[in-house]
């Protein structure tokens, strides 16, 4: 398979890039958070590096040597680059620190290609909410499909294609999820809710499959050396609920987290409504 020593051959450049990624960031957020300390507090850093962290262990940790022999490991791989990673590396807002921790003039130079037109363009077509949920949908399925999952298994580039496309489509699912500043959404704030509801459903769908087939899926997992005594079969369907519980506790407690903000601001607009409705009462 290609985990383990085969694909060990990325733990550096990944621990380089992580380093890289929190050094610019940090120096950035150190900037930002002494002109606007209420946007960029601590709770900022602590998400993205938290986010970096979490890539790390997924894909530059012993659970990669480990996925080659259990597909639980292999999924907690997945769940941490889609559902764990993307959320708290948007909640960072990193977009200003990443600009601002950068030297001056590779600064500008970022800031004049990110201006560019063509890239604004392409920039807010792929941020579209729809883009992020179909092209989420579309890599969840077709990944896990029994061809292409063994074909993962068995290539070291293509296992490296099978996480770049989780990471890459579960990082614009999550950006109008979380709508990191200075971030805006075409959708309603509402629209956030049905969008998270029904990826759960996909993902308890498919975890349903893993954790209740009466058959292995993934031939590529039964003969592989096992630790313990747990079978294929079991270890498939620990995979499924690791699958599901993930899954729906991310989706459903940021579904609630998303009603809870929207009642505290629909609680701080009435006021404003009622001083705007007395003001009008009282216009001669």
């Amino acid at each position: 398979m290609a985990h383990g020593a085969e694909a060990g051959g990325y733990v550096a450049p990944v621990l380089g890039a992580a380093l890289a990624a929190g050094a610019i960031y940090v120096m950035g957020w150190r900037e930002l958070s002494r002109r606007m300390p209420q946007r960029f507090g601590p709770g900022r850093l602590a998400a993205f590096l938290g986010g970096l962290g979490a890539i790390v262990l997924a894909v530059a940790s012993p659970l990669d040597a480990l996925a080659g022999q259990l597909l639980q490991a292999h999924m907690t791989q997945h769940q941490l680059l889609m559902m764990v990673a993307p959320p708290l590396l948007w909640l960072g807002a990193p977009i200003a620190p990443m600009l601002c921790g950068l030297p001056r003039r590779m600064r500008h130079a970022a800031a004049a290609g990110l201006a560019a037109p063509t890239v604004r363009k392409i920039a807010h077509a792929i941020a579209h909410p729809g883009i992020g949920w179909v092209s989420f949908a579309i890599m969840f399925w077709v990944w896990h499909t029994p061809r292409l999952y063994e074909l993962a298994l068995s290539s070291d580039a293509w296992h490296h294609v099978e996480h770049a496309c989780f990471f890459a489509t579960a990082m614009l699912f999550w950006r109008p999820v979380v709508l990191a500043w200075p971030a805006r959404s075409p959708w309603p704030r509402w629209t956030m809710i049905p969008y998270l509801l029904l990826a759960d459903l996909q993902n308890t769908a498919l975890s349903a499959i893993l954790t209740f087939s009466d058959r292995v899926i993934y031939p590529a997992y039964a003969p592989a050396p096992r630790i313990g005594t747990i079978s294929a079969l079991q270890d498939q369907a620990v995979a499924g609920v690791i699958m599901w519980l993930s899954g729906a506790a991310v989706f459903l407690v940021t579904a609630v987290w998303l009603v809870m903000d929207a009642l505290v601001h629909a609680d701080k607009r009435a006021p404003q409504a009622r001083a705007g409705d007395q003001r009008l009462a009282s216009t001669p």
